[in-house]
């Protein structure tokens, strides 16, 4: 009995609470949110920022585009004339050997084009009698079968065509007055890029210290830096495409010579141009071919230079490209296609031609930093670790 009083006599223990064991559970899962929410938000306002930042360079970059275009075009053809500049250095002053480089590269451009004008003249006649032939031709084959065409509604069609052309003549003079003026404006152009490179072949060395000692000793280091990996990039990029050029011009001008099309080695030429502006260039330089064979020599020949073009293209893709301008970028396929798509929508020629080196050296800028970040961001774990122990 006095065990059964003593176990009756014991207070009955309350229920365990869970609350106090789950609020912190619940605190820290809103705390992981919360975090996790002001990092997002952290990430879209740089991001914003950083949009920000390019639209507003890309504005101002599009008002002094009269003043960026032949600075990016000496610069250009300044990393190609650098070796022989530097070569001329040893033996005779730095004013002399740019002046005499830049003008042994435009005579060697004149050359070429006066042995070309005479080449096209040639065979323009030759070129126009193939046109006219293959009117003639597409004009019997669409007044047969299955088209059957009457030469009354062929002419009707040709009649609609010249109206066409005299109610838009007002606005193809337009067009002829604008191509005229920009013609000059190219010229303009070109004659401030190669002034603006002869400075960068004469003083390009004293361009780094100069920056470094605008910047300050805390960045210069890093501007010297990315300046130099930016120029290598950009120089190797040149080489690596005029070298594809190169072999894309000799395979497709020598298969047009033997298959008897007219104007071989100005097209050879266009396709050594064309390889500057990466995939986008070589297909139209192998189009324009295959549309002269065509009308030149008919469908047969035009199929074989189509079969050749894409040969020599596929020679270059996979053994040229990856191994000589894979190299000197690392760019996906794809990002190139994307950017001289961007840069022919905003600036035509120009910008197709200027997207992929400008391209490749942003990313070069940012794979440094990209390295900066990671190298400062291992010394602070190092150190932190060093302080712990």
């Amino acid at each position: 009995m006095g065990l059964l009083r003593t176990r009756r006599s014991a207070p009955a223990r309350p229920p365990a609470d869970p609350a106090p064991a789950a609020a912190p559970v619940v605190e820290r899962r809103e705390s992981r949110l919360s975090s996790a929410a002001a990092r997002v938000a952290t990430w879209c306002l740089r991001l914003l920022l950083m949009i920000a930042a390019l639209v507003v360079i890309g504005y101002v970059i599009g008002k002094l585009w009269v003043v960026v275009l032949p600075v990016f075009l000496g610069l250009l053809l300044a990393s190609i004339l650098w070796p022989v500049a530097q070569m001329l250095r040893k033996v005779m002053p730095d004013s002399l050997a740019s002046l005499l480089t830049l003008v042994a590269s435009v005579a060697i451009l004149v050359g070429l084009g006066a042995v070309l004008v005479p080449v096209v003249a040639g065979q323009g006649d030759e070129l126009v009698d193939s046109v006219v032939r293959g009117l003639d031709d597409l004009k019997e084959l669409v007044a047969g079968p299955p088209f059957n065409l009457g030469e009354e509604q062929i002419g009707n069609l040709i009649d609609q065509g010249i109206s066409q052309l005299q109610q838009n003549a007002q606005t193809i003079s337009g067009s002829v007055l604008t191509g005229v003026t920009a013609v000059g404006s190219a010229m303009l152009n070109a004659l401030l890029a190669l002034v603006l490179c002869f400075f960068f072949l004469k003083d390009g060395p004293k361009f780094l210290p100069w920056v470094a000692g605008w910047v300050g000793p805390k960045a210069a280091p890093h501007v010297v830096e990315v300046s130099r990996r930016s120029w290598s990039t950009l120089s190797g990029f040149i080489k690596a495409q005029a070298t594809v050029g190169l072999v894309d011009a000799v395979g497709i001008g020598v298969g047009l010579a033997v298959l008897g099309v007219p104007l071989a080695l100005p097209l050879a030429v266009l396709v050594f141009f064309g390889a500057f502006i990466p995939i986008v260039g070589a297909f139209v330089a192998g189009a324009l071919a295959a549309l002269v064979a065509l009308v030149a020599n008919g469908p047969t020949t035009a199929l074989i230079v189509v079969i050749l073009i894409v040969v020599v293209q596929q020679v270059e893709g996979n053994v040229l490209q990856p191994i000589l301008v894979g190299r000197s970028l690392q760019l996906h396929a794809a990002l190139v296609i994307l950017a001289v798509t961007a840069g022919s929508s905003l600036a035509g020629i120009a910008g197709a031609f200027l997207a992929v080196p400008v391209f490749a050296v942003g990313t070069t800028i940012l794979r440094y930093a990209r390295s900066q970040f990671q190298t400062e961001a291992q010394m602070t774990r190092a150190s932190a670790v060093a302080r712990q122990g």
